[in-house]
C-alpha cells in the first residue's frame, strides 16, 4: 500500500484562554486582531444588514449557491444573494462568498467555479473565495465515491485556480473531515477555515476562521446565524497606509 505524507500542519498558536466575550457577546482574539463574521444564506431570509453592521459585526461571508446533492448535480443560484449582495453593499460590510459544492470531478469544481464568478460579477470581495463541500448525504448523496485524494486535488485546484484568478481562497472543513477526508499538509499554502462550535480553540492546527456557533443571535437577522471569528496570520504581512 502507498503510505501518503504525514508532515502535519502548521500548530495552532492560541490556547484556550486566549479568546473572549466581548460586550456585544461576540468572541475575539485577546492576543491579535480579531474580526467577527457571519455567514448567512437564503435561510436566514430577508436581512437587516445595517442592523447587523450596528450590532458590531465586522464582515459576512455570502452564499453564492450550491449544486444539489442528486444524481444530476443541478447548480443553483442562492434566491437571497442578489439581495444580500446589494444589501451588504449598501451597509458598508466588506464580504467573502460560499459555494455550497456536491462536485465530484476537476471538471465539476471548474463549472462551480465559472457558476460562482458569475453570479459575483463585479462586486469586489474583502475577504476569501471558498468552495463549502460537504457531504450533504452520506447514503444515496452524489458524494459518495469521493476519497480522501479526490476531495484533497479538488479544493486545491479550486484553491490554485481561483488564486490565479486574483482571489483569496480558503479551505473549509469541521474537524472529522479534516481528519478522515483531507491531506491537511497539502492544502497549507491556503487559509483553513474550521467550524468548531465551541468557545475554546482547541484544534492541533493553525486557522485563519473559526465558525464557532451555528446557533449564534445577531440583531437585524430572524433565528439563528453562524458566527465566526477571522484571526488573519499577520506574520510578513506589511500594511501600507
Amino acid at each position: 500500500p502507498t503510505t501518503e505524507p504525514t508532515i502535519p500542519p502548521e500548530a495552532n498558536p492560541f490556547d484556550q484562554y486566549d479568546f473572549q466575550y466581548n460586550k456585544r457577546n461576540y468572541l475575539y482574539c485577546l492576543k491579535q486582531e480579531s474580526y467577527v463574521g457571519i455567514d448567512v444564506s437564503a435561510f436566514q431570509h430577508d436581512i437587516d444588514w445595517n442592523a447587523v453592521k450596528a450590532s458590531g459585526v465586522d464582515f459576512a461571508m455570502l452564499r453564492l449557491g450550491y449544486r444539489g446533492w442528486g444524481k444530476k448535480g443541478t447548480l443553483v443560484e442562492d434566491e437571497y444573494i442578489q439581495q444580500n449582495l446589494q444589501g451588504t453593499a449598501a451597509a458598508g460590510i466588506p464580504i467573502g462568498v460560499y459555494f455550497f459544492s456536491q462536485a465530484t470531478t476537476l471538471d465539476e469544481v471548474y463549472e462551480e467555479i465559472e457558476f460562482m464568478l458569475d453570479i459575483l460579477g463585479d462586486y469586489k470581495l474583502d475577504y476569501p473565495i471558498v468552495l463549502d463541500w460537504e457531504v450533504a448525504n452520506p447514503t444515496e448523496g452524489r458524494t459518495q465515491g469521493v476519497t480522501r485524494r479526490m476531495l484533497t486535488d479538488m479544493l486545491r485546484y479550486f484553491c490554485d485556480e481561483m488564486s490565479g484568478r486574483g482571489f483569496d481562497p480558503m479551505i473549509y472543513f469541521n474537524w472529522t473531515q479534516a481528519s478522515r477526508m483531507l491531506y491537511l499538509n497539502e492544502l497549507e499554502d491556503y487559509p483553513f477555515w474550521l467550524a468548531l462550535y465551541q468557545d475554546r480553540m482547541t484544534f492541533p492546527f493553525r486557522v485563519e476562521m473559526w465558525q464557532y456557533t451555528s446557533e449564534g443571535r445577531v440583531p437585524g437577522i430572524e433565528g439563528d446565524v453562524d458566527i465566526n471569528l477571522y484571526i488573519p496570520d499577520l506574520r510578513g504581512k506589511t500594511t501600507t497606509e
